[in-house]
Protein backbone atom coordinates (compact mmCIF):
# COMPACT_ATOMS: atom_id res chain seq x y z
CA UNK A 1 0.00 0.00 0.00
CA UNK A 2 2.25 2.78 0.91
CA UNK A 3 4.50 1.42 -2.52
CA UNK A 4 1.51 2.91 -4.34
CA UNK A 5 0.94 6.41 -1.88
CA UNK A 6 4.92 6.63 -3.08
CA UNK A 7 3.47 5.96 -6.17
CA UNK A 8 0.30 8.60 -6.36
CA UNK A 9 2.54 11.42 -4.59
CA UNK A 10 5.79 11.37 -6.43
CA UNK A 11 3.36 11.59 -9.84
CA UNK A 12 2.78 15.05 -8.63
CA UNK A 13 6.19 16.20 -7.98
CA UNK A 14 8.33 16.20 -10.75
CA UNK A 15 10.03 19.04 -12.97
CA UNK A 16 10.87 18.95 -16.54
CA UNK A 17 14.19 17.15 -17.15
CA UNK A 18 14.86 20.62 -19.24
CA UNK A 19 14.63 24.12 -17.81
CA UNK A 20 11.91 26.52 -19.54
CA UNK A 21 12.88 29.07 -21.14
CA UNK A 22 14.09 31.96 -18.54
CA UNK A 23 14.41 29.09 -15.93
CA UNK A 24 17.29 27.90 -14.37
CA UNK A 25 17.90 23.96 -14.36
CA UNK A 26 18.74 22.37 -10.22
CA UNK A 27 22.04 21.45 -10.16
CA UNK A 28 22.87 17.77 -9.90
CA UNK A 29 22.91 16.26 -6.52
CA UNK A 30 23.73 12.77 -5.45
CA UNK A 31 24.50 12.65 -2.16
CA UNK A 32 23.94 9.33 0.08
CA UNK A 33 25.92 10.97 3.19
CA UNK A 34 22.85 11.37 5.26
CA UNK A 35 19.17 10.25 5.11
CA UNK A 36 17.98 13.52 4.31
CA UNK A 37 20.35 14.04 2.23
CA UNK A 38 18.95 10.35 0.39
CA UNK A 39 15.90 11.89 0.31
CA UNK A 40 17.18 15.38 -1.26
CA UNK A 41 18.81 13.85 -3.92
CA UNK A 42 15.65 12.18 -4.63
CA UNK A 43 13.68 15.11 -4.90
CA UNK A 44 16.72 16.43 -7.05
CA UNK A 45 16.68 13.96 -9.83
CA UNK A 46 12.63 14.09 -9.94
CA UNK A 47 13.25 17.91 -10.93
CA UNK A 48 15.60 17.13 -12.69
CA UNK A 49 13.63 14.51 -14.68
CA UNK A 50 16.13 11.53 -13.71
CA UNK A 51 13.48 9.44 -13.02
CA UNK A 52 15.75 6.30 -13.31
CA UNK A 53 18.23 8.27 -10.86
CA UNK A 54 15.42 8.94 -8.65
CA UNK A 55 14.03 5.45 -8.57
CA UNK A 56 17.70 4.18 -7.49
CA UNK A 57 17.75 5.69 -4.20
CA UNK A 58 14.84 2.98 -3.02
CA UNK A 59 15.91 -0.22 -1.73
CA UNK A 60 16.06 -2.63 -4.02
CA UNK A 61 13.28 -4.67 -2.63
CA UNK A 62 11.55 -2.07 -1.55
CA UNK A 63 11.48 -0.35 -4.98
CA UNK A 64 8.12 0.79 -6.44
CA UNK A 65 7.62 -0.75 -10.41
CA UNK A 66 9.41 1.81 -12.38
CA UNK A 67 7.32 2.47 -15.42
CA UNK A 68 5.04 3.09 -12.61
CA UNK A 69 6.85 5.77 -10.70
CA UNK A 70 7.64 7.44 -14.41
CA UNK A 71 4.44 7.26 -15.72
CA UNK A 72 3.60 9.33 -12.53
CA UNK A 73 5.13 12.51 -13.47
CA UNK A 74 3.21 13.74 -16.37
CA UNK A 75 1.11 16.67 -15.13
CA UNK A 76 3.99 17.80 -12.65
CA UNK A 77 5.80 20.72 -13.17
CA UNK A 78 8.14 21.14 -9.82
CA UNK A 79 8.30 19.91 -6.55
CA UNK A 80 9.71 21.68 -3.53
CA UNK A 81 10.82 19.89 -0.31
CA UNK A 82 10.80 20.95 3.30
CA UNK A 83 12.55 18.29 5.83
CA UNK A 84 12.20 17.78 9.72
CA UNK A 85 15.08 16.04 12.43
CA UNK A 86 15.99 12.70 10.93
CA UNK A 87 15.61 10.20 13.34
CA UNK A 88 18.11 7.20 13.38
CA UNK A 89 17.72 3.69 15.43
CA UNK A 90 20.47 1.05 15.36
CA UNK A 91 19.52 -2.64 14.94
CA UNK A 92 21.54 -6.06 14.85
CA UNK A 93 23.88 -4.70 12.25
CA UNK A 94 21.36 -1.85 10.31
CA UNK A 95 20.76 1.71 10.96
CA UNK A 96 16.95 2.78 10.07
CA UNK A 97 16.44 6.27 10.02
CA UNK A 98 12.82 7.91 9.79
CA UNK A 99 12.90 11.58 7.86
CA UNK A 100 9.53 13.79 8.43
CA UNK A 101 9.23 15.85 4.91
CA UNK A 102 6.47 17.53 3.64
CA UNK A 103 6.08 18.33 -0.16
CA UNK A 104 4.46 21.13 -2.51
CA UNK A 105 4.39 19.92 -6.12
CA UNK A 106 2.49 22.41 -8.86
CA UNK A 107 1.53 20.46 -11.63
CA UNK A 108 1.17 21.74 -15.11
CA UNK A 109 -1.88 23.08 -15.24
CA UNK A 110 -0.54 25.58 -12.53
CA UNK A 111 -2.53 23.72 -9.42
CA UNK A 112 -0.39 22.96 -6.34
CA UNK A 113 -0.72 20.45 -3.22
CA UNK A 114 1.30 19.84 -0.58
CA UNK A 115 1.92 16.55 0.86
CA UNK A 116 3.41 15.20 3.83
CA UNK A 117 4.59 12.32 5.92
CA UNK A 118 7.87 10.54 6.58
CA UNK A 119 10.32 8.58 4.94
CA UNK A 120 12.20 5.52 6.11
CA UNK A 121 15.50 4.68 5.34
CA UNK A 122 18.21 2.05 6.32
CA UNK A 123 21.65 0.44 5.71
CA UNK A 124 23.67 -2.11 6.95
CA UNK A 125 26.63 -1.63 8.87
CA UNK A 126 29.40 -0.24 6.47
CA UNK A 127 32.31 -1.61 8.72
CA UNK A 128 30.18 -5.09 8.41
CA UNK A 129 29.85 -5.28 4.37
CA UNK A 130 31.94 -7.94 2.97
CA UNK A 131 30.18 -9.16 -0.60
CA UNK A 132 29.81 -6.58 -3.51
CA UNK A 133 27.74 -4.50 -4.25
CA UNK A 134 28.13 -2.01 -1.36
CA UNK A 135 24.74 -0.92 -0.17
CA UNK A 136 24.56 2.48 0.60
CA UNK A 137 21.84 4.17 2.65
CA UNK A 138 18.24 3.89 0.78
CA UNK A 139 14.38 4.11 1.00
CA UNK A 140 12.60 1.24 2.49
CA UNK A 141 9.05 2.75 2.71
CA UNK A 142 7.09 6.43 2.70
CA UNK A 143 3.63 7.65 3.58
CA UNK A 144 2.77 10.88 2.45
CA UNK A 145 -0.48 11.86 2.54
CA UNK A 146 -2.21 15.51 1.28
CA UNK A 147 -2.11 18.34 4.32
CA UNK A 148 -3.89 21.47 4.42
CA UNK A 149 -0.88 23.12 6.05
CA UNK A 150 1.92 25.60 4.10
CA UNK A 151 4.66 23.58 3.26
CA UNK A 152 6.91 24.29 6.00
CA UNK A 153 3.82 24.26 8.13
CA UNK A 154 2.96 20.80 7.31
CA UNK A 155 6.50 19.25 8.44
CA UNK A 156 5.36 16.09 10.76
CA UNK A 157 6.75 16.85 14.30
CA UNK A 158 7.49 12.87 14.80
CA UNK A 159 7.56 10.15 12.23
CA UNK A 160 6.09 7.81 15.11
CA UNK A 161 2.48 9.37 15.17
CA UNK A 162 2.01 9.63 11.62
Amino acid sequence: MHRVVIALAAGLLAQPAYAQPGQVEAAYVDDRSTATDVIRSLYNAINRGEYLRAWSYFNEPDRPDLARFTEGYADTASVRLATGDERPEGTAGTVYWTVPVAIEATRTDGTSAVFAGCYTLSQPNPAAQAMPPFQPIGIRDAALHPADAALHDAIPGDCDED
